[in-house]
């Protein structure tokens, strides 16, 4: 005998989820505008302090605190998120381009 499991009712938020239709990843979007304005923000700031890290770390001496592998350390991270910004602000201005140029 084959038995359907029962439908339950859902209440709170999730109950009020609409049926996937399969086009959620197509037609996702996210808040580009916001994205370029932080990544233009964050850029420059972390491209800065990359730079200032790396010349504090070869001015630091043996026995200065911090010392050189920590400011080393700042310094590549600074340069990584910088790069991620700048990755960001190519992702985001080609999508506006192709939002400007309409569906091909």
């Amino acid at each position: 005998m084959d038995h359907d499991p029962p439908e339950r009712a859902r209440s709170g938020a999730a109950g009020g989820r609409r049926m996937r239709t399969g086009t959620e990843p197509v037609t996702a979007s996210s808040p580009v505008r916001l994205r370029r304005l932080l990544s233009s923000l964050f850029l420059p700031l972390f491209a800065m302090a990359a730079a200032l890290f790396a010349a504090w770390a070869a001015a630091s001496g043996a026995g200065d605190s911090p010392g050189r592998g920590a400011l080393v350390t700042l310094a590549a991270v600074c340069a990584a998120l910088a790069v991620a910004a700048a990755v960001d602000l190519l992702v985001v201005g080609r999508r506006l381009r192709r939002e400007r140029v309409g569906p091909r």
